[in-house]
């Protein structure tokens, strides 16, 4: 693709223009990003959607576009900024939020945790493979009974025999794993009792991965129940600086921030479909966008992209400069949902009953934020990540 940086205007939305300080190069890589979304991912969006597919077919351009582990050294295209991968994560989410859900798995989740967790050995092993799409991670922490409370309350257990592991319990809500070739397994281990990580190869006897039916959201998104019965995990296989609970804390906070990101752009998603329907609905015999009460609820829907916008720029600058802590990237994502929430809500007002009909372009967004305001961890939790920090006192429990 040969996309400039002067053919890629700012996006309507970006209304206080943050985007121009980023790069050329990464301004360059984000305009060839929207115009292959624009081309090839918006025209199928809504049909995957309905039939609760993913399309395979984008996995290969995305992987030439740069978009599987843009922050990981051995892998990345090019030198870039959280900021800039934060906005990427903006473009993914305004035109489909179940592939930008696959790529925060597939680079966010699994890659960075072997980025993070991995052996030098293990890293050159699989990142340079998924960077190229060529094999499908997947990343299962969440349980049937375990979710916000996956430090204390991982069921899954890691027994080791010699120099073999084996894995007995099961994950729930585990995207990308109906159709993965490697599973990050987090585990507790029962002779210490500390969560330790496992490539798990999704061939391997004992593992069977089963798709969640009749979602109303993300239902691009191919998530899955997985049981594991008897696996059996080669030590060389173990995550070898994965040791704890930690490691896996440190993998969500990397990604937190860009699902703040990709919330910013489904709420973008909805504003622009509601902004061209209130422009060409005629009603009283003029465009309802001449209406007082429809300008409130844009406007209002634009204020919310502006200050999420605002603060998911410094929280990536703050984690760009080393010093982005748990509850940076907690609010971050606490407040750019709630908003998206928000948004969406107002931008289906906005078209009436004909906001909930796929053919519009708000219904998809409207439905897709319910799934991204409770992963990643909910409001409620990420509200207490940030009221422990000026507090000092943690109301987990």
């Amino acid at each position: 693709m040969s996309t400039s940086i002067t053919d890629t205007p700012l996006l309507e939305s970006d209304f206080y223009r943050f985007q121009e300080g980023l790069t050329a190069r990464e301004r360059e890589s984000l305009g060839q990003l929207r115009a292959y979304l624009e081309a090839e991912v918006r025209p199928i969006a809504d049909q995957y959607w309905a039939r609760a597919e993913f399309p395979v077919q984008t996995i290969a351009p995305l992987a030439a576009l740069g978009m599987y582990g843009p922050s990981i050294p051995l892998v990345r295209q090019f030198e870039n900024s959280a900021v800039y991968r934060g906005w990427a994560a903006l473009e993914l989410g305004r035109i489909d939020a179940g592939v930008s859900t696959f790529i925060g798995v597939q680079s966010g989740l699994a890659m960075n945790s072997i980025a993070v967790g991995g052996s030098d050995e293990q890293q050159q092993e699989w990142l340079p493979r998924m960077a190229r799409g060529e094999v499908v991670g997947a990343f299962g922490l969440t349980e049937p009974l375990s979710g916000s409370d996956s430090a204390r309350g991982l069921r899954t257990t890691a027994r080791r025999e010699g120099d073999t592991w084996v894995l007995d319990g099961e994950k729930r809500w585990i995207g990308n794993a109906t159709f993965a070739d490697v599973v990050v397994i987090w585990a507790k281990d029962v002779a210490d009792e500390q969560v330790k990580g496992f490539l798990v190869t999704t061939d391997t006897p004992g593992f069977t991965a089963t798709k969640i039916e009749d979602k109303i959201a993300l239902r691009t998104v191919q998530n899955a129940d997985i049981v594991l019965d008897g696996v059996r995990v080669p030590e060389s296989r173990r995550l070898q600086r994965a040791d704890s609970f930690r490691t896996t804390a440190a993998v969500l906070r990397l990604t937190r921030t860009e699902v703040a990101w990709q919330a910013i752009g489904i709420a973008i998603g909805a504003y622009e479909a509601a902004l061209d329907y209130a422009r060409n609905r005629i009603q009283f015999g003029k465009p309802i966008a001449a209406h007082q009460m429809v300008q409130d609820l844009l406007v209002r829907s634009l204020m919310n992209i502006t200050a999420s916008i605002a603060l998911c720029t410094q929280a990536s600058a703050m984690q760009d400069q080393g010093v982005g802590g748990d509850e940076h990237s907690a609010m971050a994502k606490a407040f750019a949902t709630a908003k998206m929430r928000e948004t969406v809500a107002w931008c289906r007002e906005v078209q009436g009953g004909n906001g909930i009909v796929l053919d519009k372009g708000v219904a998809r967004f409207f439905s897709d934020a319910e799934a991204i305001y409770s992963y990643e961890g909910t409001r409620e939790v990420n509200t207490l990540i940030v009221g422990r920090a000026i507090t000092g006192e943690a109301a987990f429990v």
